[in-house]
């Protein structure tokens, strides 16, 4: 988007695709309001404040009226919110090229973004809670919280589900922050300048793009950003069918440009081969300042905290309401959360606490590619997915340590325990992130030795779950059916333990993920020359299930090498291999006798299985037979019966064996649920459900 600035002077913004003085936000309500003189004075006065919000539509009430217990109807508030940033303030200073970007006639920096409030119409009988989703590349995943299908605009009763966080009366709100965030299907987008040289011509520098398409049907490829030059000698294709295999350049005449953003294989309509695994090296140019999106949402948090109107005299939809505000992140938008802390941006302008609680949900010890020149935050890297991508960059932990391969100084608590703004944090992992992310690398040093928890830290394994909740009768890409364990119950009970803490000073469960100190820990040994690492069979106590294939592949965190301004946010150079590589050291939980993990917060599925449920999952032959199924687990049933297993020599015990009986079977699911529920990782309207399952299966 270009134009004349609303302030004054010519500015540009742009998208990423893959697909002192203050910071401001601009709020501007369309429903205007008389311009209250004494409230601009008073806002002017303030530092970081919102300075303009453009509410374009107000539902209230909305969820077609349904009532929320004492709370009572909510209302949808939707909108654009248009922000400054000064590149000159120290909090602004380390975000990437923000020197670099087009100035309004103020010197400030400009940004939009959309913004998304839900709450209730009498704020007087809500909590004064702030509940933040931190979106997931533009869409809303709370409605598993909820027990509802959500949406990405919940509107209907139905998907505001059983309405766990309203019947509470928390305030629910989201902000556009992710430049990749394709605007469709209401997603929440944020708008960024383009960085450009001093005399206005374009910045170039390399990129690159990992390309893997599922299908046989895929003729052209998009790439993050526009190439800086046509000539296929300055850029590289290859393509390689398995992750292990030695890649291979495709010459010339076997690709084009279709466009300074696309390229396509070579006759014209060859498709890219099925699960091939292709790597595109370029000269990009016009990268966006996407690390702005950090600034927005603690600026969006802080004007509904802190503020009281805009710079126009526009209320706070929110006033005096805030007490305390918490945030929720599911998988990408947990990275963001990660480096959101490390980068200092839980300080607002006036050194104001942010976010007091924080809970994320399986983003690894790892950031996001976000705060770089040539940003693809989109991106995630797994054990056959995106690598060579800069997320896992030192710091992992929490507590400052020394890296001993970068010889570096950090932690993501270093920024805020000068200024006391540290949030309370629960780190809670699926067993999918300590096989494909290294998450044990959150409680580790580099060498893999536990740490302490910091006081303000827990940590959480989710035992025996995947990426998220698999379907048990589809296998997708994988050998095996998908794991169906669903870690939700334990982020709803968690979720309250954190409010306790950060509201009552009530002290939260203890940290329950594998340690090498109690043995429950099994150490990845890296490969040499390999992108990936192996957890011995013995070593992790994995039984020899017939039709299943354990071959220990798991993600090595390798320390790469993208050259000496990576502090500043410029790659310079692409690894293009990890061999020879140094590698941090990771581990994940040893497993009982039937497959199942022992270490982390293991529920009903775990505790009283009917099945073998895993964090890893390989793939099946005509999509890269035996790498990694990416963030897949596995769901491998137990035979029904004695005589079924001693027919199928499968050394696990039977359904009938374990149980004796369907009664049996449900008061062991019973004892389960109560023990989870004492220990504060269940509620006990969750506990009946898991009972009320166990008692209408036909086991």
């Amino acid at each position: 988007m270009s134009g004349p600035s609303r302030y004054g002077g010519p500015f540009q913004l742009g998208h990423c695709h893959k697909k002192g003085n203050t910071a401001k936000l601009h709020i501007y309500m369309l429903t205007r309001l008389p311009f209250l003189l004494l409230l601009i004075a008073l806002a002017s006065q303030s530092q970081a404040r919102i300075i303009r919000i453009e509410i374009t539509s107000v539902q209230s009430p909305t969820f077609e009226g349904k009532v929320f217990g004492r709370v009572g109807a909510y209302e949808k508030l939707r909108g654009k919110a248009y922000g400054e940033l000064d590149p000159n303030s120290p909090q602004n200073a380390l975000i990437t090229d923000i020197r670099l970007a087009p100035r309004n006639a103020k010197g400030m920096v400009e940004y939009a973004m959309d913004i998304y409030i839900l709450k209730p119409i009498d704020l007087g009988k809500g909590n004064h809670k702030l509940f933040l989703e931190i979106n997931n590349r533009g869409g809303k995943l709370i409605g598993g919280f909820n027990k509802s299908n959500g949406g990405n605009d919940p509107t209907t009763a139905a998907q505001a589900g059983e309405g766990f966080l309203m019947n509470l009366g928390y305030t629910l709100a989201w902000n556009g922050w992710d430049c990749s965030a394709a605007p469709v299907n209401n997603n929440l987008t944020i708008t960024v300048p383009i960085a450009r040289n001093a005399d206005g011509s374009s910045i170039t520098g390399p990129s690159y793009e990992y390309i893997s398409f599922d299908n046989a049907a895929s003729l052209t490829y998009s790439l993050a950003y526009p190439a800086a030059t046509l000539e296929k000698a300055q850029a590289t294709l290859t393509v390689r069918d398995h992750l292990g295999d030695k890649p291979i350049t495709i010459p010339a005449d076997g690709w084009e440009y279709a466009s300074d953003k696309t390229i396509r294989l070579l006759p014209t309509g060859t498709p890219f081969r099925q699960s091939a695994i292709y790597e595109f090296n370029y000269t990009a140019k016009d990268p966006i300042v996407a690390g702005i999106g950090f600034a927005a949402t603690r600026d969006f948090v802080s004007f509904l905290r802190y503020a009281t109107a805009d710079d126009f005299g526009n209320p706070n939809p929110l006033a005096n309401d805030i007490r305390y505000t918490f945030s929720y992140s599911l998988s990408q938008p947990a990275r963001y959360v990660n480096d959101f802390q490390t980068l200092g941006f839980n300080a607002d302008e006036q050194n104001r606490r942010v976010l007091d609680g924080i809970e994320n949900w399986l983003g690894g010890a790892s950031g996001i590619a976000l705060n770089y020149r040539f940003a693809q935050p989109s991106r995630t890297e797994r054990n056959r997915q995106n690598h060579l991508y800069p997320e896992g960059v030192f710091p992992f932990a929490y507590p400052v340590l020394t890296d001993p391969l970068t010889r570096k100084t950090a932690g993501r608590l270093a920024r805020c325990t000068t200024n006391n703004t540290c949030p309370k944090v629960f780190e809670i992992n699926s067993a999918n992130e300590y096989w494909v992310k290294a998450a044990s690398l959150l409680h580790t040093d580099s060498r893999g030795n536990d740490l302490p928890d910091p006081d303000n830290v827990r940590f959480y394994l989710i035992s025996g779950a995947q990426h998220g909740t698999g379907n048990e009768t589809n296998r997708g890409t994988c050998q095996q059916f998908q794991n169906p364990t669903n870690g939700e119950p334990a982020l709803r009970a968690l979720f309250m333990a954190l409010d306790d803490w950060v509201t009552k000073g009530i002290a939260p469960p203890a940290s329950k993920v594998p340690r090498k100190s109690d043995g429950t820990a099994v150490i990845a040994l890296p490969q040499p020359g390999s992108q990936t690492g192996v957890i011995p069979q013995a070593a992790l106590g994995w039984p020899t299930i017939p039709g299943v294939t354990y071959t220990g592949l798991i993600t090595t965190r390798y320390f790469l090498d993208f050259g000496p301004s990576l502090d500043q946010g410029v790659i310079t150079r692409f690894p293009t291999s990890v061999a020879n590589r140094p590698s941090y050291v990771n581990f994940v939980s040893k497993v009982d006798k039937d497959g199942n993990e022992v270490a982390g917060i293991r529920l009903p599925p775990v505790t009283v299985p009917i099945a073998t449920t895993t964090g890893w999952a390989l793939r099946r032959a005509e999509y890269g037979e035996n790498d990694g199924c990416e963030g897949a687990g596995q769901y491998i049933p137990f035979k029904a019966t004695k005589a079924e297993r001693v027919a199928a020599n499968d050394p696990r015990l039977s359904v009938q064996e374990r149980y004796r009986t369907h009664e049996g079977y449900v008061a062991a699911v019973r004892k389960s649920v109560q023990k989870l529920i004492e220990q504060r990782f269940l509620l006990a309207e969750d506990g009946e459900d898991y009972v009320k399952t166990a008692q209408e299966s036909k086991l």
